[in-house]
């Protein structure tokens, strides 16, 4: 692996451990705070739907490159985090599995399209809006008798990891050529938004 490629992934670690650090710290100690921070790291990972937009974030931003690498995950995980906040607190948002559904075909065409030349604010504003209804449906989703830091820490690590995993695999796919990794990240691009649309039909 470059040193290029080994400096972006350890910022894009970094910045997802700086994003998660104010959870972790605040999070409660013992058996509630323990239980919070497993059932908040199993539920994005439980979830296919989940998994395919965490991963597609982080493909996407490695096919940005640049400053996006972190950027785009670390805006994601922080209006995730919002949305959470608002899921706890009961406060309802519309269109919440449609927006989680929709991010996952959304995510993957953006991908597919090779969308690699658009404004970083515009690629971290379209993360940031399908991350309010991810974070909606951890947060609603919680267990009654979980710490809600301790929560909240738990689905943002789980996110955050999932996001590297993206962006590894992207990162990893850009090296094989200036032919061969645009068709192949495409291809998974493709992949993600199709089976996004069957998520979204009930076919899968």
């Amino acid at each position: 692996m470059s040193n290029a490629v080994s400096s972006q992934l350890r910022r894009a670690a970094l910045t997802a451990v700086f994003a998660l650090s104010p959870a972790l710290a605040f999070a409660h100690p013992g058996h509630e705070g323990a239980a919070g921070l497993v059932h908040g790291f199993a539920h994005p990972i439980g979830g296919l739907d989940h998994v395919l937009a965490m991963v597609a974030v982080g493909i996407f931003a490695a096919q940005l490159g640049g400053r996006a690498i972190w950027a785009v995950p670390a805006t994601f995980v922080a209006l995730m985090a919002v949305g959470g906040a608002l899921g706890m607190a009961g406060i309802g948002l519309p269109f919440v599995e449609f927006g989680i559904l929709g991010s996952i075909v959304a995510l993957g065409l953006v991908v597919a399209m090779g969308w690699k030349n658009a404004p970083l604010g515009v690629a971290m504003a379209l993360v940031g809006f399908f991350a309010v209804f991810h974070g909606h449906a951890h947060g609603t989703e919680m267990p009654a008798d979980a710490s809600g830091l301790a929560y909240a820490a738990g689905f943002m690590l789980a996110t955050a990891a999932l996001h590297i995993v993206g962006v590894g695999l992207g990162l990893a796919v850009g090296k094989l050529g200036e032919v061969r990794a645009p068709r192949l990240t495409q291809a998974l691009g493709a992949v993600v938004a199709v089976a996004g649309l069957g998520l979204l039909s009930g076919v899968i």
